[in-house]
């Protein structure tokens, strides 16, 4: 079972990136994912979720109409579409695996926003 998050990296304040979280080993479809962030000397927050099977979202304030999540079951696979970055938004960025049987974490991923 694992979560192996991409697509973070440095860029500037307004500018864009895409994560991906590519799952392997178990039944992906099955799974609500969401997307996490830690900034240093904070705790982990949630940022989105995107339900299964229906697919419905649910964003954190502080990204909303700024970010986007999104799933590809064929894929196996959830990104996070993140325009208008901000400073604010420097974090690790994890992506998590959950249903009622339990969860699980990818390694994260860095995002840094700064001029």
């Amino acid at each position: 079972v694992q979560l192996v998050e991409s697509g973070g990296g440095l860029v500037q304040p307004g500018g864009s990136l895409r994560l991906s979280c590519a799952a392997h080993g178990f039944t992906f479809s099955s799974y609500d994912m969401s997307w996490y962030r830690q900034a240093p000397g904070k705790e982990r927050e949630l940022v989105a979720v995107i339900t299964n099977p229906g697919g419905s979202t649910n964003y954190a304030d502080s990204v909303k109409g700024r970010f986007t999540i999104s799933r590809d079951n064929a894929k196996n696979t959830v990104y996070l579409q993140m325009n208008s970055l901000k400073p604010e938004d420097t974090a690790v960025y994890y992506c998590k695996a959950a249903r009622f049987t339990g969860s699980f974490w990818g390694q994260g991923t860095q995002v840094t926003v700064s001029s």
